[in-house]
């Protein structure tokens, strides 16, 4: 079982990072190298669908062996106007084409490589034209001409590609829209004329040529094949010459390390400095696996879940357009079973992810009769949006038989949505419309085609329309991207274990959060917990948690009525912090999902600031009241002092752009240790955007930016620190702030301090927690966030 989770470990890893540089594992083959890497080669390269493995003479010692045979390599690229892929497309490249491979063989010359052995590699950046979304592509891959061959006939071949690729990749594709080029990239590779020389290589036409024959075993020994011994034979790598062949199950033992042959796969030394395995197990001969519910098998798909959520999020950061997915990484990506409970989601943002779930069963309950080829955006709160600008895109996932199966889910910040401010976080906004623009249950794909008139016709539409609409539309496109990935890799999932056997898992892993989530309930005191807090303008928010065995209630019933404001947090989003903090509970790695709030029962009171109406403002109700239920609910269970409490909600923009960020503070403290300095906390999980890149995209120059030393409560644990960002403003623009915790410090736990409030200036003057203004060249903006709570009375207080 600890193989089988190690294996699945190492797998998922490998598939991670080749999916984040837009790779499939199961098109290359698995190069092995260090000392056990043979031992658990086999198996990894058979949960990836990877069919050749590649052995060096030297792979136990590959690492340091490989630093004397690695090439020169120089990489250099070009901005194109952009160039129309058509007929003239080689033409037109072919010129900076040459330019860059004289400075490619020029350096690789100066570096002592032999121009004759210097090989070029050409890829360029393709989009359609009037949009954002890149797919690179090689100039001479497979089919398609290399440029000094017949450059008329690369342009045609290249667009028809990119349609393929684009049809795989986002789900849709326009093969009647024209492509353009945006870059080219060069690849120069070579060794130095000095470099130590290669052991002789064997091709593939080789590999066929060479005569199989039996290699001769040197002993036998038993070995483990996941549920008895079988005796196998030993063969020393040094007995075995070209043309040898080990059919497993074997082992070959070298001097560096030990090859494990399992079942199915075949050893073929293939030159004397290498041996090639490839599994010879038809696809068909793989026994239908059970479904009934095993604690490794749960491990392994808990993994295996997770991880195409992740590969969803590397896909969709990516291919998206907005800064704040980009570069702050405000987004999170998950899959659904067929009825819309949470799987499985990525480790990215705990205020969506818990309210995701109510989305996806919205937009089943408006169109409960999706077809294939389909897909959804909403953001309505009413339908378990967050707050406006947090996009969700939905794409249903159907089996081979045409019978729905699971659904992936993708929600984005968006830059801009409208709204009275650049940004959609208006201070001070009363209704939803004020906001943004709606989107409710939206369908923006149909039988494979983009409807973009119907998403502008929207984005476009109402009183306060978005502000770059094409913008929001990239960005739709990026997680339509997102979401064909979690279904092509569900569809991949399937195919390895069986469409009954991944869905069975699919609620086992639910029943698995949900025992957790019973079992750590069920070490909490029976009894009643109450606690109490509020935002800065008083509206109370009250929690009582009654405890019962392996079962909890948590009843907000006191809580303030809905909020004149933009206060009120959607009941989705008290349900993403209430199921957040019970994650928070286990001291399990396992996925946040729909299965934690099965053993707990939630009240919350309705038209109340934690359940407003359908077209009450609702902004600053996630961001900023949902860091209050956490607080409070944390405080009832006497776990951690309140942390920082707020976002600190930024945003900026004009006409035609915006920008939104929030900032880290403190974090609360506990009785194990203190609270983490300048973090994000608890509903948030995003990053700040670098000050290169903010600058380099936005008129604002970065002046500051510190951690706020002290501002941390005291106490036996300390709380952490907040810090200070500090931007000077570059261009006329409207500002808004939205933040909390500036009125009512954060409360420190048995004995600690409260935290240090925090403050907003604008040139020098506090302007409150919640502003509206102008701001000119040369202005000066800074945000002082809070410190958490001390937990603990220090020793020697009185």
């Amino acid at each position: 079982g600890f193989f089988d989770i190690a294996v699945h470990h190492m797998a998922e890893a490998i598939r991670k990072v080749s999916i984040a540089r837009g790779h499939d594992a199961r098109d290359h083959a698995l190069v092995v190298f260090g000392g056990a890497g043979g031992q658990f080669a086999g198996p990894v390269a058979r949960v990836l669908g990877i069919r050749t493995l590649v052995f060096d003479r030297f792979a136990g010692v590959l690492s340091a062996y490989g630093i004397g045979l690695a090439p020169l390599t120089f990489g250099d690229e070009v901005a194109l106007s952009p160039v129309a892929v058509d007929a003239g497309f080689g033409r037109a490249v072919k010129a900076p084409a040459t330019a860059l491979a004289a400075a490619g063989i020029d350096a690789l010359v100066a570096d002592g490589a032999l121009r004759e052995q210097i090989r070029i590699t050409f890829r360029v950046d393709l989009r359609y034209a009037g949009a954002d979304a890149a797919i690179t592509l090689a100039l001479d891959d497979g089919a398609l001409l290399a440029l000094d061959r017949d450059p008329d006939a690369v342009g045609p071949a290249l667009a028809a590609a990119f349609h393929q690729r684009h049809g795989e990749g986002f789900g849709f594709s326009h093969p009647d829209r024209a492509v353009e080029a945006t870059v080219l990239r060069l690849e120069a590779t070579a060794h130095a004329a000095d470099w130590p020389t290669r052991p002789a290589k064997a091709s593939p036409a080789d590999e066929g040529q060479i005569s199989s024959q039996p290699a001769p075993a040197h002993r036998t020994t038993p070995l483990f094949n996941g549920e008895t011994f079988d005796e196998v034979p030993v063969y020393h790598r040094e007995d075995l010459t070209q043309g040898c062949r080990v059919v497993g199950p074997a082992l070959i033992l070298d001097a560096t390390g030990t090859i494990v042959v399992d079942a199915g796969l075949a050893a073929t030394v293939v030159a004397e400095s290498r041996i090639v395995m490839r599994d010879e197990t038809p696809p068909e001969a793989k026994a239908a696996e059970a479904t009934a519910a095993d604690p490794i098998r749960i491990e392994i798909f808990n993994n295996l879940f997770a991880s195409i959520a992740e590969q969803m999020g590397a896909d969709l950061r990516r291919a998206a357009v907005s800064t704040n997915i980009r570069e702050r990484l405000d987004f999170s990506c998950a899959i659904f079973d067929d009825r819309g409970d949470l799987i499985a989601n990525a480790p990215h943002i705990p205020v969506h992810l818990g309210a995701m779930a109510e989305s996806v069963k919205a937009v089943i309950g408006a169109h409960p009769d999706m077809a294939r080829g389909s897909a959804f955006a909403t953001n309505d709160p009413a339908m378990g949006g967050s707050h406006l600008p947090d996009v969700t895109v939905l794409v249903p996932v159907f089996d081979d038989g045409g019978t729905l199966r699971f659904f992936s889910a993708a929600r984005g910040h968006h830059a801009d949505i409208g709204g009275t401010s650049p940004g959609s976080m208006p201070a001070d906004s009363r209704t939803l419309s004020e906001e943004g623009v709606v989107l409710r249950a939206l369908p923006i794909v149909a039988t494979g085609r983009l409807d973009e008139a119907r998403i502008l016709a929207v984005l476009e539409g109402g009183p306060y329309p978005a502000r770059a609409p094409r913008d929001n539309i990239a960005d739709l496109v990026a997680q339509l991207a997102a979401c064909h990935t979690g279904a092509r890799l569900l569809a991949r999932a399937w195919a390895d274990h069986g469409i009954d056997t991944l869905s069975a898992y699919a609620r086992h892993v639910q029943d698995n959060a949900a025992a957790h989530v019973a079992a750590e309930i069920a070490k909490l005191a029976d009894g009643v917990f109450e606690f109490a807090d509020a935002l800065d303008d008083g509206t109370p928010i009250r929690v009582r948690i009654t405890v019962a065995g392996d079962r909890m209630d948590i009843d907000f019933s006191g809580t303030g009525s809905e909020h004149p404001g933009n206060l009120n947090a959607p009941r989705a989003v008290t349900t993403a912090a209430v199921i957040y903090v019970l994650r928070c509970l286990c001291n399990a790695p396992i996925p946040l999902n729909s299965g934690c709030l099965r053993p707990v029962t939630v009240h919350v009171p309705a038209r109340s600031v934690l359940f407003p109406g359908p077209e009450r403002a609702v902004c600053g109700g996630n961001v900023e009241t949902s860091q209050r239920i956490v607080d409070v609910l944390l405080g009832a269970l006497g776990i951690a002092a309140a942390s920082q409490g707020t976002m600190n909600n930024l945003t900026f923009g004009g006409r035609d752009f915006g920008y939104y960020e929030t900032i880290a503070g403190g974090a609360g403290a506990t009785a194990n240790r203190p609270g983490a300095s300048a973090v994000h906390t608890h509903m948030t999980n995003t990053r700040m955007t670098d000050p290169e890149v903010l600058e380099a995209r936005f008129p604002v120059r970065a002046t500051e930016l510190s951690i706020r030393r002290g501002s941390g409560g005291d106490g036996d644990n300390r709380g952490g620190d907040g810090m200070v960002r500090e931007l000077e403003v570059l261009a006329p623009m409207d500002v808004a702030i939205l933040s909390e915790r500036r009125a009512r410090a954060p409360f420190g736990l048995a004995g600690g301090e409260p935290g240090a409030r925090g403050d907003n200036l604008h040139n020098g003057k506090s302007i409150g927690g919640r502003a509206s203004f102008a701001a000119m060249p040369g202005d000066r903006i800074r945000i002082v966030t809070p410190g958490g709570g001390g937990f603990g009375k220090k020793s020697g207080a009185p």
